[in-house]
């Protein structure tokens, strides 16, 4: 069975995400119970729904098109595997990303050397990166802007490699993924309070390593 979900899960990586696809009739609840029940149709129904926001958030916090990927793939095979222990005590969303999340700590602290990366996001309307967005001052841009810029990037995406991995998960979940402090709490498994005050040296992080770039 779980050979037969590494393909589904190989053809919408394959096809790119492909949004929440055609309901069986079943809504979310009902799709769960069938997975447990089974029904690897009901399975593919759900990563359907969810692939686009589980490879989104993988993207954004491992920083790499291919570890994305393999997270994506691995997060899902986990889900997989456990969905016959959901118990409707949390939302599937919620349930779900905290897989993910578990995933990306995971590749984040087997990382043994930090290799520098792009500071890219990935979006609903692909791969941007998030300096490219700043509007610039004249017509056809500002030249020493677009410098500064860069220096930003460079020192954010190296600031960003010194943090924990649960200095890195948290900020970014509140940042780049607009989550509430509860529910990012939730996703990782603490207390709102937890979440604040990791959010909170991340934050002291970053702004002494920048320093006089903010």
């Amino acid at each position: 069975m779980e050979d037969g979900v590494s393909e589904v899960l190989a053809a919408n990586d394959a096809a790119g995400s492909l949004g929440a696809g055609t309901s069986p009739g079943l809504d979310e609840a009902g799709l769960i119970r069938a997975v447990q029940q089974g029904d690897r149709d009901a399975f593919e129904h759900l990563v359907r729904a969810y692939d686009k926001g589980v490879l989104r958030l993988a993207m954004n916090l491992l920083r790499s098109p291919e570890d994305a990927r393999d997270a994506y793939q691995e997060a899902f095979l986990r889900a997989y595997r456990s969905i016959g222990s959901f118990r409707y005590d949390c939302s599937f969303y919620i349930w779900l990303h905290r897989i993910v999340a578990n995933v990306c700590l995971d590749h984040l602290r087997r990382r043994k050397v930090r290799t520098e990366t792009p500071a890219v996001l990935e979006t609903e309307d692909g791969m941007v990166d998030r300096f490219d967005s700043v509007e610039e001052g004249r017509v056809q841009g500002d030249p020493e802007r677009s410098l500064f810029n860069r220096q930003i990037e460079k020192r954010l995406d190296h600031a960003l490699g010194d943090l924990t991995p649960r200095e890195r998960m948290i900020f970014e979940l509140r940042h780049y993924q607009g989550l509430r402090l509860r529910k990012i709490g939730e996703i990782t498994g603490t207390t709102e309070e937890a979440a604040r005050n990791c959010l909170f040296r991340a934050t002291r992080k970053l702004r002494s390593a920048l320093g006089d770039l903010v």
